[in-house]
């Protein structure tokens, strides 16, 4: 749930991966989501002006509920990278059930007058009003993962590369299909949640650039960035194609239902790519005993980079590699493809 499921929901909810819709209950957590996060997920300055502590910063923050795994990275991400700060308190608040109540739980947060807000909300659009008002009220926003439409509702957003997603998912698979010969090929796509901008636009970069090729999605199925919906889905794809040489499956965790459904179906004629970059899919991309052969990253270290900017904008500091005075106002992360050669390097990431 890959605005990592992956959205989740935008919940993604992330997401995607993943992100989710507002109000949808995933059924599954299949990532390692009470785990402590990495010291390479998180990690303090090291070294420079930036390493020195500053001005004491409380950082507001609000997250959709941790029923995923990419989200419950996010948030757990968040906690360790602000424990890892000594001129940082985190005061988090409960996001509720769907963006209201989110909303709701964050009108209580403004009143507490943090020193900056950081938030991956349940789904930008509706969030956007309390950008605006945060923003109005003086207190900076950091906006993660799913963009809020106004620019004046963020001081900083930083996201993941959905349309980058869809590019580096063709790509390989453009690649595997041309190095094995196979000429027509059949493609077929398990997408997360239709009704976020951030699966619309992965599934645009995964069309762009198949259509470079002279190439198209023959079956495309959209699922809800949860293991049951991605084993429904993926079932009712197999039984529509009885034939097929790739398939992209969005979200790692979704994938778990999505791997599920293959082996019942005892269908192997074909590899598949992932996306958000999961511990699980790494390990099974490793082991080399599934379809799942490359899964293209949308990490939640996007989290940690979300508090260590917003400790910066707090502190009215810059960042030290950076010639300007100020943290940009925007962050897109690229999205990486982990095959079987590079995974051992990204596994430390893994969430």
């Amino acid at each position: 749930m890959t605005q990592h499921s992956r959205d989740m929901s935008r919940r993604r909810m992330l997401f995607g991966g993943a992100a989710v819709g507002a109000g949808v209950l995933l059924s599954a957590c299949t990532s390692n989501e009470q785990g402590t996060p990495t010291e390479a997920q998180t990690k303090a300055a090291e070294n420079g002006a930036n390493a020195e502590p500053g001005k004491r910063v409380t950082i507001g923050f609000s997250a959709p509920a941790e029923s995923h795994g990419w989200i419950a990275a996010i948030t757990n991400n968040a906690k360790a990278q602000a424990a890892a700060f000594s001129d940082v308190e985190l005061k988090s608040v409960e996001a509720g059930a769907d963006a209201a109540a989110q909303r709701a739980a964050l009108s209580t947060l403004i009143s507490q007058r943090p020193d900056v807000i950081v938030l991956l909300p349940f789904d930008g659009k509706e969030l956007n009003s309390f950008g605006l008002e945060a923003m109005k009220a003086g207190i900076p926003v950091v906006n993660l993962d799913r963009a809020f439409p106004d620019a004046k509702a963020y001081r900083l957003q930083i996201k993941g590369d959905n349309y980058g997603m869809g590019v580096a998912a063709a790509t390989f698979i453009i690649e595997q299909l041309k190095a094995k010969g196979v000429s027509n090929p059949v493609i077929a796509e398990i997408a997360g949640m239709d009704e976020l901008e951030l699966t619309q636009e992965r599934s645009k970069g995964f069309a762009d650039t198949l259509a470079q090729e002279g190439l198209r999605v023959a079956n495309r199925r959209a699922a809800r960035f949860t293991v049951d919906t991605g084993q429904q889905e993926t079932s009712q794809l197999l039984q529509a194609l009885p034939k097929i040489d790739a398939i992209w499956n969005h979200d790692d965790d979704q994938g778990v239902g999505v791997l599920a459904a293959v082996s019942q179906a005892n269908r192997t004629e074909f590899f598949m790519v992932g996306g958000a970059g999961s511990k699980k899919a790494m390990e099974d991309i490793q082991a080399d005993n599934t379809v799942l052969k490359a899964t293209v990253t949308y990490s939640p270290s996007m989290a940690s980079s979300a508090i260590s900017l917003a400790r910066l904008i707090g502190q009215n500091r810059g960042m030290s590699d950076l010639v300007e005075l100020q943290v940009p106002k925007e962050i897109i992360l690229a999205s990486e493809t982990i095959t079987k050669e590079n995974a051992s390097d990204y596994l430390k990431l893994g969430f």
